[in-house]
């Protein structure tokens, strides 16, 4: 007799995730893992940190965790249910590489990001809380994978780890000038488990960071693991109404494709998106700037263009492209403002935020404003 399925939005109700602040820790990230991973050969990298959870909770006598039943998972982004592929969501905001990779067939087997509200974000929309910081996590404990996808932070690098090796007489590599940084956290993952390929991804101006240093330490530290590597900017204005430049880079287990894989990044389409095809009709008048705002925004152009700089405000047209929406939009929205007849213009909505990082109308946003615009303009863009 088959067993009757449990929806997902009890056991939310039973975590208290459907409370405006929920009660995040590693427990809980383990156990959601743990209930999406029951039928994909990973259960046993999370069971006796779910059962622990459970146990100091006292929940194990909860019907929804009757660990045989099958899970319905009414969410807006379920996993499939006949993977293609395993892969790791590090550094995963509110999951643009999930979405993207899940839309391919693939299974997150893992997913960190330390981010309290993006987190929220994240479960609302996967089923799935993301664990925190990816610093304290052991990575012999992630389960294995065959992609690793990741958004890391751009930080400069430090000799110190160089600098102890030579007062050792040891050789030292790319690899020893990464210490410190969260790119390390990247690097001991790739050493240990040793996935097929990888895809990172960062801002544009990674190449040229730290006078060219801190890209050729990635370049030569991914090289150093046994990765052939590929790398390309590309613009997001091919696939939604924003001039986004970010950098990829791609790489292939030597190992394994023994350096012919055959891989070229593809020839992206015409850009044919306007930013109007992203704005709602109506839209609530607290979005529209002050006069004190506006007024300011305007001074400050003003005064920066009579000293030659380019800072200043971002009026659209409706007919173009935005210039890159970024996690200080909620200050002022001064990067991107939607004129308005009679009145000053108006920052974005989140969800309109939403639309020009090609995140789908049923994608849930359930944080305030403020933490919508930070998560959005932190986002990787996604092609529609």
């Amino acid at each position: 007799m088959k067993k009757k399925a449990i929806k997902y939005s009890e056991v939310r109700k039973v975590l208290k995730l459907d409370t405006r602040r929920p009660n995040i820790d590693e427990g809980l990230s383990a156990l959601t893992h743990f209930l999406q991973s029951k039928n994909n050969g990973t259960k046993v990298n999370y069971v006796k940190y779910a059962t622990n959870y459970l146990e100091k909770n006292n929940l194990v006598k909860e019907p929804a965790f009757q660990y045989e039943l099958p899970i319905e998972y009414d969410i807006p982004f379920p996993p499939p249910s006949n993977p293609k592929f395993k892969f790791i969501d590090l550094f995963a905001g509110i999951g643009g590489f999930r979405m993207a990779f899940q839309n391919l067939g693939g299974k997150c087997v893992f997913t960190s990001e330390w981010d309290k509200f993006s987190q929220k974000t994240y479960e609302a929309n996967y089923g799935e809380v993301p664990f925190g910081d990816i610093t304290k996590i052991n990575e012999k404990l992630i389960p294995n994978h065959d992609l690793l996808l990741g958004g890391f932070p751009c930080q400069p690098f430090s000799i110190a780890g160089v600098s102890k090796k030579n007062s050792l007489g040891k050789a030292h590599g790319f690899k020893d000038e990464t210490q410190g940084t969260l790119f390390f956290d990247i690097v001991r993952i790739l050493e240990n488990k040793r996935p097929k390929a990888f895809l990172l991804e960062n801002v544009k101006n990674l190449i040229s960071h730290d006078k060219r240093r801190t890209f050729k330490v990635i370049k030569g530290t991914l090289e150093e693991l046994g990765y052939s590597i590929y790398t390309k900017v590309l613009d997001g204005k091919h696939f939604v109404p924003q001039h986004r430049e970010r950098i990829f880079i791609v790489g292939f287990d030597k190992k394994i494709y023994k350096g012919k894989e055959g891989f070229k990044f593809p020839e992206l389409p015409k850009p044919v998106h306007a930013i109007e095809d992203i704005l709602d009709k109506k839209v609530e008048n607290k979005y529209t700037l002050s006069d004190k705002l506006w007024s300011y925004l305007q001074d400050y152009a003003k005064k920066h263009k009579a000293k030659g700089n380019g800072f200043g405000f971002g009026l659209v047209d409706f007919k173009g492209v935005s210039r890159t929406i970024s996690a200080r939009y909620y200050k002022d929205g001064s990067e991107i403002l939607i004129p308005q007849k009679g009145k000053n213009p108006r920052r974005l909505t989140p969800r309109e935020c939403a639309r020009l990082q090609g995140y789908p109308e049923n994608f849930i946003i359930p944080v305030s404003d403020n933490q919508a615009y930070r998560q959005f303009g932190n986002s990787l863009k996604i092609a529609a």
